[in-house]
């Protein structure tokens, strides 16, 4: 089996977010970029079926600048046998249509079983890349996994809502997404670390990929930075503090 896992490199969600003032993007360079921890996650799925089957081969996706090659060595050192990495500067603030497309053109002859993603981004926050992905590739999508089981032939898992668990299943191959419910990543020991360094890294341009040319970029019209917290409601208690907490719940609709 073969299992392509689509990873991403964002901001530190640990650090304070800010955005670029000229271009309404996230700012990149404020602090440090990681491997997105709900990708890591999918990524720990991929690698617990190669824990059982070790014929299965993991390969690593990664669209970004030339630090998103961190990421994929850091898959890599994970367990990952092999990454692939867009790297064209003119994706720069690429949207989410666009994203897909060239994830999907980079997909379409990688011969992959099994495409493993996270349900929604901690940066972006869109949650519609995999989908668009799958539409491109004209594959059936099986997504916000808690848990999963994949066999020769067949993905199924549980999706949690909020009325209940529901049971889903598709034939391969597929694309399917998860959740932060599901397998937490483990830690790169040592000896992945040093072997990381050794595994290939495939560079593709948009010149190697068969996407239209015309870029289609997240244009921000305006943007405001968040107000500052403002102190919230203090209630003395004179005897009717349960009136008046009740009152306050009530007229905001907090209950």
């Amino acid at each position: 089996m073969k299992i392509v896992v689509l990873i991403k490199q964002v901001p530190d969600t640990a650090d304070e977010r800010t955005l670029d003032p000229d271009t309404g993007w996230l700012n990149r360079d404020a602090g440090d970029n990681i491997v997105d921890e709900i990708n890591e996650r999918a990524l720990e799925v991929a690698l617990r079926v190669k824990d059982g089957e070790k014929s299965t081969e993991v390969v690593v996706l990664a669209m970004g600048p030339e630090e998103a090659s961190k990421a994929i060595r850091k898959a890599l050192s994970m367990g990952a046998d092999s990454g692939i990495h867009i790297l064209d500067d003119s994706l720069a603030g690429a949207d989410a249509a666009r994203t897909a497309a060239v994830l999907a053109a980079a997909l379409k002859d990688a011969g992959a079983d099994v495409i493993i993603a996270g349900n929604e981004s901690t940066d972006g926050r869109g949650g519609v890349v995999p989908a668009m992905v799958a539409e491109h590739l004209g594959l059936p999508l099986v997504g916000s996994l808690a848990s999963l089981e994949l066999v020769p032939g067949k993905v199924s898992g549980e999706r949690q809502g909020e009325s209940g668990t529901l049971s889903v299943s598709a034939g391969l191959p597929a694309v399917v997404t998860v959740t932060e419910r599901s397998a937490e990543a483990r830690f790169p020991n040592f000896k992945g670390i040093l072997t990381a360094k050794r595994k290939p890294v495939a560079t593709l341009s948009l010149a190697d990929l068969d996407v239209p040319a015309t870029p289609a970029r997240a244009v921000i019209l305006s943007h405001s930075e968040r107000p500052p917290r403002t102190a919230g409601t203090k209630i003395v208690d004179e005897g009717n503090a349960g009136s008046l907490l009740a009152d306050y719940l009530i007229e905001n609709r907090l209950v």
